[in-house]
């Protein structure tokens, strides 16, 4: 399928050095929208949702970004720390507002599965089901971040 104008554009705005030093395609060479399509598909297999995933993603931010003192853990299994940077990132969808510059880590100690994400990361999912390219600094694999979030 032919990409859009807008999608051009959007493209764009996620080449390195526009938002990021490093931006949000890494080294995938496929269209913004097959890369969408491919990681929608992968989500139905797993019968999850972008925006479940989002939401769990959110909760476990939300409860770690006051613990000061490094991590926390949460529901017996799960490591997680937040980092925050100076700075705020804009989506390059152009979606109204900015995203504070922290990272998420989590790990799973059940399975022993570890995933990193921004706040911005957790928008891209949410509103555009957009998990980044292949070979991005924050790429989160839809299948790894599952196991990660729930298993």
């Amino acid at each position: 399928m032919k990409a859009t104008t807008q999608e051009l554009k959007v493209t764009a705005r996620m080449q390195p050095g526009i938002i990021t030093l490093s931006g949000f395609l890494g080294d995938d060479t496929r269209p913004l929208n097959e890369i969408v399509a491919d990681d929608a598909a992968t989500l139905a297999r797993l019968e999850r949702s972008a925006e479940e995933i989002a939401q769990r993603m959110q909760y476990f931010t939300d409860e770690s970004w006051n613990t000061y003192l490094g991590g926390v853990l949460l529901d017996d299994k799960y490591q997680v720390e937040t980092e925050v940077y100076r700075g705020k990132l804009p989506c390059p969808y152009v979606h109204p507002g900015v995203f504070r510059k922290a990272i998420t880590r989590l790990t799973n100690s059940a399975n022993g599965i570890s995933v990193a994400w921004t706040a911005l990361s957790i928008h891209l999912i949410a509103e555009h089901g957009f998990f980044e390219g292949r070979g991005s600094a924050f790429r989160l694999d839809p299948e790894i971040l599952v196991k990660a979030l729930w298993d």
